[in-house]
């Protein structure tokens, strides 16, 4: 079945005034995550590296990620879930200055989500409208961090 809407894949973008190189050690950090991430804040490395964990804003919830990023792509994958089993559920991608004709101290960050079989139309709302807050959230603390290099 193909759905043009958000029921099965939800996607935000925001242009950032840092270069792309910036974007995508900000977004691979796993500490910076615990910072903007509010479903997994303050995040620590666990005993099995390299996950890390972190708890929900919103329950309080323990949850667990790792990193897995390709540096020639701009892409990080974020695998979430039980740490026997990470799952890549959530990604960005940085698109660099050429791609799109931007200022060389700009770039695009995207954050993507799929939906799993088991999440609800409640949760799965939540999830969205949460990555639209976060987008704000990763611009201000990248732009940021890269003002203070």
């Amino acid at each position: 079945m193909i759905n043009p809407s958000s029921q099965y894949a939800h996607s935000v973008t925001g242009l950032f005034d840092v270069p792309a190189a910036a974007a995508f050690a900000f977004m691979a950090d796993p500490i910076a995550l615990g910072q903007w991430s509010l479903g997994c804040m303050n995040t620590q490395p666990t005993k099995t590296a390299p996950i890390h964990s972190g708890h929900s804003l919103f329950d309080g919830a323990q949850g667990f990620f790792e990193i897995d990023t390709d540096p020639d792509r701009l892409i990080v994958d974020y695998r979430l879930g039980a740490t026997e089993r990470l799952v890549p559920r959530v990604s960005a991608r940085v698109v660099p200055a050429d791609i799109c004709g931007l200022g060389k101290e700009q770039c695009y960050v995207t954050l993507m989500a799929w939906r799993t079989t088991d999440m609800d139309d409640v949760r799965w709302h939540r999830l969205c409208v949460t990555h639209e807050a976060e987008i704000y959230l990763i611009k201000s603390q990248c732009e940021a961090a890269y003002g203070q290099v």
